[in-house]
């Protein structure tokens, strides 16, 4: 399995390169954080050379610089023929002024999804949203007036941090209700979308260098977000049967990653949802190797006919998981609002991550959000909105047969994980389906190794049955043009 650094390249290939920081510092820091976090204590001895390059995935002259440096600033010291200790002064707030600004990092800001997202386009497969023509606008709208009439003063009042209270008391009850989670209004947290909460928690808990589990493929962006912290990606395999725990236990005991980002239950992009018995067995494994499980659930509610198992917080007792429930895809895009669930003392460091970056996610937002949700028509209308997914979904499939793509169909989602012939180049596919005002997301940024070069992700939600049909054929005969063009590598 190949480990990937922060740049998203194998760590051989990050040798040859000149990194926005250098490497023997991005190892010093992530050496810093563990002894901060009171992995290693004061006169704890550190793992060898040797072993520190191994589990890194770097040169063992990469670490031996770094400790050196540690050894410097006064972090470790040295015994003769023995190796590296922790200095009673190695904590960070002990750190002199000087040698702050020598570790400040400096990465580039890059949103391959976001690229995609900008580029106008008439059939547009890359948008994993709901046509807002299946949306409920005008009892929306209703609901809209109905909050100004009860809360006549919501325009001229900000949210807590952590979120409205009374919409932390509601999600509560609905998850107990709906999800067997035991949650507090306390135990959640309001953001402005999921992908907010991502960049949050990764802020949270990541420091240069260290592992995050991710599946392969995943969502683009949340690679995006961990590899500008300067985190070191692990990927796993998800099949449409879920994980290989052998490989997830194996990688957890070699990388001991700070967490494992998921997104388990109609996975994007693949559309795979993990079975219960698995969900239980890894939260058993991040308890016994100490690894935050970051659940992204953003699709549950959108299936087709059986209901997913319970999310993997319903299993978790020692506070090792933490669950995202975003309602932008499917309730009101607009509103952008997300609960996120965890444990103390997670909570608290979460808010105030919360607080820093916004002050607290629009209260107007979320007191429509309130009284839209919980309304009987509007739960009505989710049943409805699965069965237009649904339809098509099967369109997309109908119109792909005998095309020579493969993919496995999902039972809920918004997307279809589809590989084309090896005979097609993927990015010519993507050039040329731009000049057709064509768009959807190639593999290969859904793919922690770059890799995926038959892939493509194609959301069948975002538009009408007629255009839908008319862009998959449009895209497919622009495919049958580029035989022979073949993956580029």
């Amino acid at each position: 399995m190949t480990v990937l650094d922060g740049d998203g390249r194998s760590p051989q290939k990050q040798m040859n390169t000149e990194p926005a920081q250098p490497l023997f510092r991005q190892v010093y820091e992530h050496l810093l954080n563990r002894m901060a976090r009171g992995e290693w204590k004061p006169h704890d001895k550190l793992p060898s050379i040797r072993v520190l390059a191994e589990e890194l995935q770097v040169h063992r002259l990469t670490v031996f610089k770094a400790c050196r440096e540690l050894a410097e600033c006064g972090k470790v010291y040295v015994k003769d023929k023995s190796g590296y200790y922790v200095s009673p002064a190695s904590r960070r707030d002990a750190e002199p002024e000087a040698d702050k600004e020598k570790v400040a990092t400096a990465y580039s800001l890059t949103s391959a999804l976001s690229d995609i997202h900008r580029l106008p386009a008439r059939y547009q497969f890359s948008q994993a949203l709901i046509d807002p023509n299946l949306l409920p606008n005008l009892f929306l709208s209703d609901y809209v007036k109905k909050v100004f009439d009860l809360y006549p003063k919501v325009m001229g009042t900000y949210s807590s941090a952590q979120g409205d209270e009374e919409l932390r008391g509601m999600l509560s009850r609905h998850f107990r209700e709906r999800h067997r989670l035991q949650l507090a209004p306390e135990e959640l947290v309001i953001t402005s979308g999921s992908q907010q909460a991502i960049n949050l928690i990764a802020g949270t808990v990541l420091g240069p260098m260290d592992a995050v589990l991710v599946e392969r493929p995943t969502y683009s962006v949340a690679l995006d977000i961990f590899r500008r912290r300067g985190a070191r990606l692990v990927p796993v395999e998800i099949t449409p049967e879920g994980y290989d725990l052998g490989q997830i236990e194996e990688q957890l005991r070699r990388h001991r990653p700070r967490m494992f980002y998921m997104n388990p239950t109609h996975h994007n992009p693949t559309g795979a949802t993990v079975p219960a018995w698995q969900r239980k067995r890894i939260v058993e494994l991040a308890e016994r190797y100490r690894c935050l499980l970051v659940e992204d659930d953003p699709f549950r509610d959108m299936y087709f006919e059986t209901e997913p198992p319970p999310p993997f917080f319903a299993y978790d007792t020692e506070g090792w998981v933490i669950y995202i429930s975003s309602f932008s895809k499917y309730i009101a895009p607009g509103l952008r609002i997300c609960a996120v669930a965890s444990r103390q003392p997670f909570v608290e460091q979460l808010v105030i991550a919360k607080a820093l970056a916004d002050g607290g996610t629009s209260l107007l937002n979320q007191k429509i959000f309130l009284h839209y949700y919980t309304s009987s028509r509007l739960q009505q209308h989710v049943g409805k909105l699965r069965i237009a997914l649904q339809v098509q979904k099967e369109i997309v499939e109908e119109e792909l047969a005998g095309s020579g793509w493969q993919w496995t169909t999902p039972q809920g989602g918004l997307n279809l994980w589809v590989k084309v012939p090896e005979t097609v180049s993927v990015d010519e596919l993507f050039m040329r389906a731009r000049e057709e005002s064509i768009s959807f997301v190639p593999g290969t940024i859904c793919d922690p190794l770059g890799e995926m070069h038959s892939w493509l992700r194609l959301s069948y939600s975002f538009l009408s049955a007629e255009v839908l049909r008319d862009g998959i054929r449009r895209l497919k005969q622009l495919a049958r043009e580029l035989e022979g063009s073949g993956p580029r590598e």
